[in-house]
């Protein structure tokens, strides 16, 4: 047969980020969005996310993309893919909206045999109750992670498809677009599949919550994390790839979203949901860890401090800053002096009047302390010494280990990091 044409509908992150990788492995692509700025805005190569290798591979593959904004385009597609992020409120529930509108405005233009897929992260029960759709209907979980997205999307680690019939064979053009990319593929119930992509969140979860406990443990003990997380990792039944590092909480949203989504499942029906209670708990107050410490290291002694933000993305290589640690602490920090710098995130996304700085030697010039909040590259390739010179005070609070402990210190740093008595001299990184 002939290579299927693919198209994905939704040029949020999502959608983007999935369909170059399509391009990437070589199948012709329809990129479609009903919002013609958008598709304005893509056919300039003005791409409104952020992920490394992204724009490089829009451009290198960019013969194999159609980007449009006509319906009817989409009638040459064999697999269609509805891929609109979803966004979340402060609560953890997800907003539906963009797919089912998205899907009122697509599903009529399909052909009969063009296999439909929703991509989009969804709760339990959606896809099945899905109406209009007149063709093959599939839920497939998406599995991308902000900052190395592309990879996981060219290089998938396997496809988690849901099905009204498990036992059926996926057709044809679907089948011969997984098998492309060389992974499992598992096929499963619809609601398997849509609670498949939770359950994988709940185990990052588990692991994110023993790393930041015992942590916080090693911080009053004189105990130090970075030598411990390596022993566990050597645990085949915890692995080398486990979420062992200790961090600011759970922050991006998706995995906030999937707690919720588990709290709300157990208060329908009956089931005990305590431990992700806990979960939440922890996490809301690991996210205070910075503003505890600045506050009785400098703020308690001086309310009006000068303090220095590098970083205001959730995590380093996103532009998204949904529940982000760096503005969490921002919150606290009314009524200080604030400067702040982002390599990718403007200072409007603060919560409170801050100070914008082009360079991470400028925001940090003169400051009592500095935050290293979000662990951007180019933060961990300034000199400890360079920092040491140009702030007005010593506290540094580097949650991430950004910079090179021991180098901080030895610059007169007062080197502060998670996972680690405060005035214990730092041993080796994660």
């Amino acid at each position: 047969m002939t290579a299927p044409v693919i198209a994905y509908c939704g040029m949020t992150h999502l959608g983007l980020v999935s369909g170059t990788a399509a391009a990437a492995k070589g199948f012709e692509t329809i990129l479609f969005d009903p919002d013609r700025a958008v598709i304005t805005r893509l056919r300039a190569a003005d791409l409104p996310v952020s992920e490394p290798g992204l724009d490089a591979a829009f451009a290198a593959h960019g013969a194999r993309l159609t980007i449009t904004a006509e319906i009817k385009d989409l009638a040459r597609a064999d697999v269609v893919y509805l891929a609109p992020d979803v966004p979340t409120d402060d609560t953890g529930a997800s907003d539906l909206s963009a797919v089912k509108d998205l899907l009122a405005v697509v599903a009529p233009a399909l052909r009969d045999d063009t296999v439909l897929v929703i991509l989009s992260q969804v709760p339990p029960g959606f896809t099945r109750g899905l109406t209009g759709v007149r063709g093959p209907l599939y839920y497939q979980v998406e599995t991308l992670v902000f900052g190395i997205a592309l990879q996981r999307a060219v290089q998938p680690e396997r496809y988690i498809v849901g099905c009204a019939e498990p036992a059926a064979a996926l057709p044809a053009a679907f089948r011969a677009y997984l098998e492309a990319f060389g992974c499992p593929i598992l096929p499963m119930r619809y609601e398997s599949a849509e609670l498949a992509k939770i359950s994988i969140n709940m185990c990052l979860v588990a692991s994110v919550g023993v790393a930041n406990t015992m942590a916080e443990i090693c911080e009053n003990t004189g105990a130090d994390w970075s030598e411990i997380a390596p022993s566990l990792k050597l645990d085949r039944r915890i692995g080398p790839y486990s979420y062992l590092a200790p961090g600011l909480g759970l922050a991006g949203g998706n995995l906030e979203r999937d707690l919720a989504t588990v709290m709300r499942l157990g208060a329908v029906h009956g089931t005990d949901t305590g431990i992700v209670a806990a979960w939440v708990a922890n996490s809301n107050w690991r996210k205070g860890w910075a503003a505890r410490t600045l506050k009785t290291r400098v703020l308690d002694a001086n309310p009006r401090a000068r303090i220095a933000v590098l970083g205001l993305a959730y995590k380093q290589d996103t532009h998204s800053t949904k529940n982000s640690p760096s503005l969490a602490l921002l919150a606290e920090l009314d009524g200080a002096h604030v400067t702040v710098h982002d390599p990718v995130v403007p200072a409007a996304a603060a919560p409170i009047p801050v100070v914008a700085a082009e360079d991470p030697l400028v925001c940090v010039a003169g400051a009592d302390a500095l935050c290293i909040m979000t662990p951007w590259a180019v933060y961990k390739a300034l000199d400890p010494a360079a920092i040491a010179e140009a702030m007005g005070g010593r506290i540094v609070l580097d949650p991430y280990r950004v910079l090179d402990g021991a180098a901080a210190r030895a610059a007169g740093l007062d080197w502060i990091t998670l996972g680690v008595s405060a005035d214990q001299e730092e041993q080796r990184p994660c």
